[in-house]
């Protein structure tokens, strides 16, 4: 394609966008159109890169040489490539007939951010930014390996959204990768924005209530993923990346374990199953036994949560709905709130509920410390995704044990096992305990 016909198609594909810039330089015989998106472009390294060396050069060719060693400067396969990167930020030389493309962008989002969601006390506090080359920059600064490989890809119609694919050539699970690559080009949408709203695009399961990928914004944790076989997805001005395979036991894990002696990790561990078991099973626990079989209490214990329950008007699943349903909103009211108040207003909100409810009757204190307990035993799982999950599945058995006493309970959590064992994250078992090998890498570790 000449470049007269790429300026007329340019020109042509372009015609609506009211902040194109098209600017004529010329010096003496010589002449160079410039075509770019002003408000994309870094305007000090246009002028010191591309306008002051023209007119410096008396020799056109050796302009021409000068754009082509370029760090900046990128070549295009087609048009709609060059409509594309016109659009991102770079601009277009055309001169004597040839013209170049050369990356120009001023980036407002490559500032490195401090961990926010993912907090630990001890590592690395270096969180990935919004600027996709700048992430990419972090991860190989944190996994130096020839065989790290990154492949590129266009997602959403009409963003045209930059999405990463990071895996290490020898340790990944080739089949995993397969698969992850043909669901990203069967996604077949207009707007691509958000981290979250890929892993949900890329679900093989419409209706899936555990997360198939695992969320992280620590490069560190990047870095193991990579090196256990995995594969990164990076999309551009999102903070996050997302990993792949994972099992249900990846989500119980945090950075830390890694940087903590044996003794320590393993208690850490093992307090986040009890956790994630009070969480799961109290509630219904407890509407179980008080409902169906106070004996399995001892008597004293029996007596005294009977004596709490005295004056509440309600059944024990009506009085653990009402609770568990004000600890959500105070929850989602907390995230929704500005940060100045947020505290204050959930902290106070939770001394005043506990406080009234009890005193007006609707619940008893038994009911109270057990609401406390569940809410911070989700809080001890460490990924948001998984957190959110456990929530619903705890209704879930709420519900079972209403209708069914313990024995619901116990069916429930089977049902819930067995589901777990019949999900997979692309191809790999869900529950499965130590992670596969991957390639010619040694079985991999913590995630």
């Amino acid at each position: 394609m000449s470049s007269a016909e790429t300026v007329k198609w340019i020109t042509e594909q372009l015609a609506n966008t009211n902040e194109l810039t098209k600017k004529t330089l010329e010096n003496e015989e010589r002449q160079a159109l410039l075509f770019y998106i002003k408000p994309l472009i870094n305007m000090e390294q246009l002028q010191q890169i591309i306008i002051k060396p023209f007119f410096e050069m008396t020799d056109g060719n050796k302009f021409i040489q000068y754009l082509k060693a370029l760090p900046q400067y990128q070549e295009t396969n087609s048009k709609e490539q060059l409509q594309l990167e016109l659009l991102s930020g770079n601009i277009l030389v055309v001169i004597q007939n040839e013209y170049f493309l050369l990356d120009l962008k001023f980036s407002t989002n490559d500032q490195v951010n401090t961990t926010s969601v993912e907090m630990t006390i001890h590592g690395s506090q270096l969180a990935l930014s919004d600027n996709l080359a700048t992430n990419i920059n972090i991860i190989r600064t944190n996994y130096h390996q020839q065989t790290l490989y990154v492949e590129y890809l266009v997602l959403g119609e009409v963003n045209q959204q930059k999405l990463a694919i990071i895996y290490d050539q020898e340790k990944v699970n080739k089949k995993v990768l397969k698969v992850i690559q043909e669901r990203l080009r069967k996604i077949d949408k207009q707007l691509i924005t958000s981290t979250n709203q890929l892993n949900n695009f890329l679900n093989n399961r419409r209706i899936s209530l555990f997360p198939q990928m695992i969320m992280t914004e620590r490069p560190d944790r990047i870095a193991y993923n990579l090196s256990n076989g995995k594969v990164v997805l990076l999309l551009d001005a999102n903070p996050q990346a997302l990993a792949a395979p994972v099992a249900f036991f990846d989500f119980m894990t945090t950075m830390e374990d890694n940087y903590h002696t044996f003794f320590i990790s393993f208690f850490l561990r093992l307090l986040r199953y009890i956790g994630l078991i009070i969480s799961l099973l109290l509630p219904g626990l407890y509407i179980g036994i008080t409902s169906f079989a106070p004996e399995v209490f001892r008597t004293e214990l029996a007596l005294t949560i009977a004596g709490s329950r005295i004056g509440v008007p309600f059944s024990s699943f009506i009085e653990v709905l009402f609770m568990l349903l004000f600890m959500e909103m105070l929850l989602e009211a907390s995230i929704r709130l500005p940060k100045a108040v947020s505290a204050t207003a959930t902290t106070v909100g939770g001394l005043i509920l506990g406080t009234a409810v009890t005193e007006a009757s609707l619940a008893s204190n038994v009911m109270v410390i057990l609401v406390s307990a569940v809410a911070i035993s989700t809080f001890v799982i460490p990924v948001n995704e998984m957190a959110f999950a456990i929530r619903i599945v705890r209704l879930f058995f709420i519900f079972t044990t209403t209708i069914f006493g313990l024995a619901g309970l116990t069916l429930g959590l089977f049902a819930f096992i067995m589901y777990l064992v019949s999900i997979n994250s692309f191809g790999e078992p869900y529950l499965k305990i130590s992670p596969s090998k991957a390639g010619k890498g040694k079985p991999g570790g913590n995630t």
